[in-house]
């Protein structure tokens, strides 16, 4: 589906990269919300974000304040002059955050997942001409991130916006959530007229690693950001850690380069035909390597022998690994590349198995 869509830059924000959005996690009192907001407005900042209604993984959690939220971000809105937003995720919270005069709503990753739960909140929508950002599903799945923008657009919702915020891995390493970049750029291959904001404060997970991650972000040549500020993180009632002040965030997106997407790339031609070439020999040769395994797989089927050969799975996939680094390629690259080539060589196999 071909989405035509209208700017999500709200009036009187700076369309030029990067568009910030930014607030505290969770709306926590009155007080907090509003020294926050001021905070923030200080520093020319235009759109200020508290989550009023909290999803947590496990009962027990602040689960945000409810609905009296929306009455300080009516105040935050009438005292600085930002726009506000909030995260929804109910027919309900629409409705309510429609009343309260909320400027822009998102819909978040434990929303996303749900289709179900999409549909009520476009149903909800209909007929508002209001800008929605959607967070990627807390799964790796572009179709279902997709999906969601569908299901909006369907609605009449033309003001649609995407916010990267990483994966849920059960291997945790260095982030919260994993950024596996690739799915927002084939996102952004996909629908090519869509913003996509970055949230580097639920993809790193820690405060140290909002600005490389927003950095990141900015090379990717995203369209925004959306960061987690509160004015005290170390008492805050929700991610606490992945919040920083208004000050370091000021100092954080003073730091960032923004790099010139219309620069010339001239320069860049003959590299690019290096690697055009490279990619054709590559494919050859993974095609050769499918041919031989498919005479394996005949062989194997005249000798009544079984497809998978887990001794010979483990040697290629040690060897190989060592080989790569040898060469300065990351292992993990290679493994994934390895098990993507094993898998269609399995797959190839067992066609011949099958015939």
């Amino acid at each position: 589906m071909k989405l035509e869509l209208k700017s999500v830059v709200l009036p009187g924000v700076d369309p030029q990269r990067p568009i910030i959005i930014t607030g505290p996690c969770s709306a926590e009192s009155e007080e907090q919300v509003m020294e926050a907001a001021k905070n923030i407005a200080s520093k020319g900042i235009k759109i200020f974000r508290a989550g009023i209604w909290k999803p947590r993984t496990k009962p027990g959690g602040f689960e945000g304040v409810g609905a009296v939220g929306l009455k300080w971000l009516k105040k935050v809105k009438k005292e600085t002059g930002m726009y506000v937003s909030t995260e929804v995720a109910t027919r309900d919270h629409v409705f309510e955050a429609l009343k309260a005069g909320i400027d822009m709503l998102w819909i978040g990753a434990r929303t996303t997942v749900n289709p179900f739960a999409v549909q009520e909140i476009a149903d909800a929508l209909k007929g508002v001409d209001i800008p929605v950002l959607v967070k990627n599903p807390v799964n790796p799945d572009l179709e279902l991130w997709i999906g969601a923008f569908e299901r909006l657009y369907g609605a009449g919702i033309s003001r649609l916006g995407a916010i990267h915020r990483g994966f849920s891995s059960y291997d945790k390493k260095i982030y919260r959530n994993l950024p596996l970049w690739h799915i927002p750029i084939e996102l952004r291959r996909r629908m090519p007229e869509l913003p996509i904001f970055c949230d580097p404060s639920h993809i790193g997970g820690k405060r140290e690693l909002i600005a490389p991650l927003s950095q990141q972000a900015m090379d990717l040549s995203f369209d925004g950001l959306m960061i987690e500020s509160h004015c005290n993180p170390d008492i805050a009632m929700s991610d606490a850690d992945q919040q920083i002040t208004p000050d370091v965030l000021d100092y954080v997106l003073n730091l960032l380069v923004i790099r010139d997407a219309t620069q010339t790339t001239e320069n860049l031609s003959e590299l690019r035909r290096q690697i055009d070439n490279i990619d054709e020999q590559l494919l050859e040769l993974l095609a050769k390597r499918m041919r031989i395994s498919r005479e394996i797989g005949v062989y194997k089927k005249e000798h009544n022998m079984p497809i998978l050969q887990s001794p010979r799975y483990s040697e290629i996939l040690t060897n190989r690994t060592h080989m790569g680094e040898s060469m300065d390629l990351n292992p993990e690259f290679v493994k994934e590349i390895l098990k993507e080539i094993h898998e269609e060589s399995v797959r190839q196999q067992m066609e011949i198995m099958t015939n």
